[in-house]
């Protein structure tokens, strides 16, 4: 025994100078302070002592004493238990070999730990690499302990070799990966103290159900347990998902909301049609719980289905509709190696195009964008994501002649997209005659600027509004789709001379680009063709952004009228429609989208508001202000003259176009633009009268 306590003692003081070397380069200088300082003796021991004994070299030397221990009691063990547990049965010559060899095997032992840095680690992360070099340090201190002890004092039983190394390799991993463990364990107990545990239904049964259900047992992240599933298949309603209850369809979906207290539910159905996926969150969102859906199947195909891909519910989730599918190879087609200019290249729709088309190969894409902000936004995006993209971002106005004519002439794209425009129904009705300067005469500057620089394509964004119009900016964006109509007369017949010169923001800036580009006459036609669509969620000026701006501000939702009602599309379907009608195009044409079932806005808001956790006309109330100024309840998608065409898409259709007198219009674009450009009152009148649909009220 003495020589074990004897060994116990050099190992302690070995290995507090072992730690001495590592720490005292680092303190050398925090020494000689403490040196020359004029404090007593006392306390200069007490600062060495806390320099010296930092956190973890107490753990190190701690551990150095366990392993010391535990070393010792190893191979004690395994003598023991190779004559039976009985103390008084271990032969005399096994016993006094084991004696004189163990204060030794210590020694070695401590020193292949400190070589192996099996004391410097930080523990509470211990991995697979701390769990190697244990391996490895126990491998080497057992085959020197087989040597050692067979060698120079006594061949002991092939048990105690083995049992001795195993049982100090289970002491040595034990305390080591121990120690996270519990520290594992006190920080979940810690967090579920601190936060309550949300409860969780899970919607679908499926391959997706049941890898977000895994996703939820394996995460240690998530504070939340999946209490119920629910699933529409009566064959695995009773059943059980690991240890979870299915409890029934849809319908049930409120009672056991109630009954497991729940919190959350995640929508985990990526097959489910739109109508499916409509009727069962119309469901879910009556109860109040947070909502949560996979963004779409091609998780599920790629093997991405976990909670951390969950969005939440929005209000696109409640429309049931299914989205617009586009063949993205004839787009893609079309797009590549070409020069590409976007108008308005900074806003909702416009900004849309540009992510679109960047993703399209084209040779160069060049936004033309007013707001410099908006322009700066999309351009760091796009530099971001696609830094191999050919990408010029200008500054400047549609209506400016000399501006339009400089970008067209330097850069000859290939392709324009016109969503330059304004859009906000309300302040075109009290600014009349700026919806005129900037959609009509806009309209025209560019589409003319594009027709005489050889431009193959020119796609104007239009709007449902535009059908019998009943505002001033329906009834500009009507003026445009007949700018554009006419536009493409010029270009299939040649006769540029019909083209007249509209008021610029200099004298004589149409006559100098119009010359400029007539003498080098274009040899290529360009196709004009207009796109139209309803209401875009989440763009600038839609509802949602206001209803949800009123909901965070605590009400009340502002609806002008209980049963106004509004065809709705996404940002990205309005985008891909619009360069499907860039494929599609042969010149004169109106696409329009076949959106569906139209929504009514109080409904849109009522949902809204139970979608972010509210309850309607309880939490948040709705008031009604009655129709804005030029606002109807219903927008149509075709007037009734101009009948249907289909594309190879189904839900495009092509409105046929209304025969007018182009040589009138033109007469009459030129007074317009005069009236507007002096601010004349008048304006109004002669919107009408170019507009035969437009009932202004």
């Amino acid at each position: 025994m003495k020589y074990i306590i004897i060994s116990f003692v050099a190992v302690m003081v070995a290995a507090v100078a072992i730690i001495k070397a590592f720490s005292g380069k680092a303190n050398k200088k925090e020494n000689a302070i403490i040196k020359n300082a004029d404090i007593s003796f006392f306390q200069k021991l007490e600062v060495k002592l806390k320099k010296f004994l930092s956190h973890w070299q107490v753990i190190a030397l701690l551990m150095v004493a366990y392993d010391l221990i535990t070393t010792a009691m190893s191979y004690f063990l395994a003598l023991w238990f190779r004559f039976d547990c009985k103390f008084s049965s271990i032969s005399r010559m096994y016993l006094d070999a084991y004696v004189k060899f163990i204060p030794f095997y210590i020694v070695i032992v401590i020193g292949v730990y400190f070589a192996t840095k099996l004391y410097h680690s930080v523990w509470r992360f211990a991995s697979f690499g701390e769990l190697i070099r244990t391996s490895v340090a126990n491998i080497i201190t057992a085959i020197i302990h087989i040597v050692g002890i067979t060698i120079f004092l006594e061949r002991m039983p092939i048990s105690y070799y083995l049992f001795g190394a195993v049982i100090q390799f289970c002491f040595a991993v034990a305390i080591r990966f121990g120690f996270r463990f519990v520290l594992a364990q006190r920080r979940k107990i810690h967090a579920a103290d601190s936060k309550k545990r949300r409860n969780v239904m899970l919607i679908g049964a499926g391959a997706a159900g049941q890898l977000i259900l895994q996703d939820s047992l394996s995460s240690k992240e998530l504070n939340s347990k999946i209490c119920c599933i629910i699933d529409d298949n009566p064959n695995k309603w009773g059943r059980y998902m690991a240890n979870v209850p299915i409890v029934g369809g849809r319908n049930d979906i409120l009672v056991n909301v109630k009954k497991y207290d729940i919190d959350s539910i995640f929508f985990a159905i990526p097959v489910a049609t739109a109508e499916e996926k409509r009727d069962i969150l119309n469901i879910c969102k009556e109860t109040g719980c947070e909502l949560k859906i996979l963004p779409g199947i091609y998780q599920l195909v790629n093997n991405e289905i976990s909670i951390k891909q969950m969005k939440d519910v929005d209000i696109e989730d409640l429309l049931g509709r299914d989205p617009i599918k586009v063949d993205m190879t004839e787009i893609f087609e079309f797009l590549r190696e070409k020069t590409v200019l976007v108008t308005g290249g900074g806003g909702s729709i416009g900004s849309e195009l540009c992510r679109q088309i960047a993703a399209h190969a084209p040779k160069q894409l060049i936004i033309f964008e007013i707001y410099e902000n908006n322009a700066y936004d999309i351009e760091q995006e796009l530099r971001r994501k696609y830094p191999e993209l050919n990408l010029v971002v200008l500054i400047g106005s549609v209506r400016d002649s000399r501006r339009l004519d400089y970008v067209f002439n330097k850069y000859k794209p290939d392709v324009v997209y016109h969503a330059a425009a304004h859009k906000h129904v309300p302040l075109m009705e009290t600014s009349p005659c700026e919806a005129i300067k900037n959609n009509v005469v806009g309209t025209y500057k560019t589409a003319k600027a594009a027709m005489l620089n050889g431009c193959s394509r020119f796609i104007l964004i239009s709007t449902d509004k535009a059908v019998n119009p009943t505002n001033v900016m329906g009834a500009s964006k009507r003026l445009c789709e007949m700018v554009v109509q006419s536009m493409n007369y010029i270009s299939e017949t040649g006769k540029y001379d019909l083209l007249p010169s509209l008021y610029a923001h200099f004298e004589s800036d149409d006559e100098i680009a119009t010359d400029t580009a007539v003498l080098e006459f274009p040899k290529k036609k360009t196709e004009f063709v207009a796109v139209r669509f309803g209401n875009v969620l989440g763009s600038n000026g839609s509802v949602i952004p206001l209803f949800k701006k009123q909901i965070e501000a605590g009400g009340p939702i502002t609806v002008t009228h209980p049963d106004i009602i509004r065809y709705f599309m996404t940002i990205p379907e309005a985008v891909s429609l619009v360069l499907q009608a860039g494929v599609y195009a042969k010149g004169g044409e109106i696409f329009v989208l076949d959106m569906g079932e139209p929504i009514k806005i109080d409904t849109l808001a009522r949902n809204l508001i139970k979608l972010s956790g509210y309850k309607p006309d309880v939490d948040i109330k709705i008031v009604y202000t009655g129709l804005r100024p030029g606002e109807k309840l219903f927008e149509e998608k075709l007037m009734a003259e101009e009948g249907m065409e289909t594309t190879p898409n189904h839900l495009i259709h092509i409105g046929k176009p209304i025969p007018f007198d182009r040589d009138e219009f033109f007469k009459e674009l030129t007074d317009l633009a005069e009236i507007s450009y002096n601010n004349d009152e008048a304006v109004v009148e002669k919107v009408a009268q170019m507009v035969p649909t437009f009932h202004h009220e």
